[in-house]
């Protein structure tokens, strides 16, 4: 598989208006799945070219699969502003299913960042994918009181150092879940994943490899 994708720009059209996003897909070989990246929070610095957003789409591309990025509602060129969880969540359903129409007969995949990671919980509880990555998933914040939990493959990467989500927290609630995700501890990882973020490259790349 080369280590040259293909990056594409483009606009959806969101429920708010239209979304900036950017597509990679393997520069050769053949396509085997989709996903969809959500980026965290809007009003922290969180856009679509974060790198731990990069880092799963580049995980995703390296996988045989394209990956979408999109801004939020109010994010950069993004219409729309922002809408405290609720509307970035029918973004992140807007997205899913732009790529389903795209790619509708290969599986589809859903990640995300911190507030993004709660988003695309959400969505993925909300509409059928077939895998779920979770990065220092902000759930006490954006995704409490789920009335169920995804019906997927389901991998949750949680720093064990993370200064903002804290992973007692993680823990209790990756507990509280049954069957639950696969949870994974990085030592020493805090929430952005500085000097890691080749490390949790390849353990979103291994995950997707056993389970897609």
């Amino acid at each position: 598989m080369s280590n040259h994708p293909i990056t594409e720009k483009l606009f959806l059209d969101g429920p708010a208006g239209r979304l900036e996003a950017v597509i990679d897909r393997p520069g050769e070989g053949a396509l085997h799945g989709c996903a969809v990246v959500c980026h965290p929070h809007p009003q922290h610095g969180g856009t679509l070219h974060n790198k731990v957003a990069h880092t799963l789409a580049r995980a995703f591309v390296r996988s045989g699969f394209e990956a979408l990025r999109f801004n939020f509602r109010g994010t950069e060129k993004s219409e729309g502003r922002f809408d405290n969880g609720a509307g970035e969540l029918d973004d992140a359903l807007a997205a899913i299913e732009w790529m389903r129409a795209r790619h509708g007969s290969y599986p589809l995949w859903l990640a995300g960042f911190s507030f993004g990671a709660a988003i695309a919980v959400k969505a993925a509880v909300s509409t059928h994918v077939d895998g779920l990555i979770s990065v220092a998933p902000a759930i006490s914040r954006f995704a409490t009181g789920l009335e169920s939990q995804p019906d997927c493959p389901w991998l949750v990467v949680q720093g064990d150092q993370d200064e903002l989500v804290d992973v007692g927290e993680t823990v209790e609630w990756v507990d509280s879940l049954k069957p639950g995700p696969e949870l994974l501890i990085v030592p020493g990882g805090e929430h952005f994943f500085h000097g890691r973020l080749s490390e949790l490259r390849q353990a979103v790349m291994d995950f997707v490899a056993v389970e897609s």
